[in-house]
């Protein structure tokens, strides 16, 4: 599997992004897992909600964070592509139906947040889980992170 990462503070990578996100449907199907594709969008916005709506999501404790840095920040941050059906954090876990429609324009206004607010912006920003990260730290979470999931729905 080919690993896509696109510049999310570029209007370019963003573009090329939501022009995937805007080829799914309501009854896209998954090449592997369970999510359904409103679940899809729900997962991949709390990425996005653990920085633009602090408090929503409960901090982990300090042994989670612990193992999230030494087990997970490599695979999430890296440049090896997420493998398929790999573990997730609890916070991301979508057990109830989503919208589709309101799921996609949530996650497209995020990446329209996150895109205008910068690269600088996110320079030395604190993520809840890893830490400190670079902008380019935060641009391959995110992008690497929407690449992952696009491909499991086909686009």
């Amino acid at each position: 599997m080919d690993l896509k990462i696109e510049d999310m503070f570029d209007l370019k990578g963003k573009e090329k992004m939501v022009t995937r996100i805007d080829a799914l449907r309501p009854d896209s199907k998954a090449h592997w897992g369970k999510m359904t594709v409103g679940q899809m969008l729900a997962h991949c916005n709390v990425a996005y909600e653990m920085v633009h709506e602090p408090g929503k999501h409960a901090p982990l404790g300090f042994m989670n964070k612990l193992l999230a840095n030494v087990f997970a920040k490599g695979l999430v941050i890296g440049d090896k592509p997420y493998p398929k059906n790999g573990p997730t954090a609890p916070m991301f876990v979508m057990k109830d139906a989503k919208d589709f429609e309101i799921e996609k324009a949530r996650l497209i206004a995020y990446m329209d947040k996150t895109f205008k607010q910068g690269a600088a912006h996110f320079e030395g920003r604190e993520n809840m889980t890893f830490g400190k990260l670079s902008a380019k730290q935060w641009n391959t979470l995110f992008s690497k992170h929407l690449d992952h999931h696009l491909t499991q729905f086909g686009v």
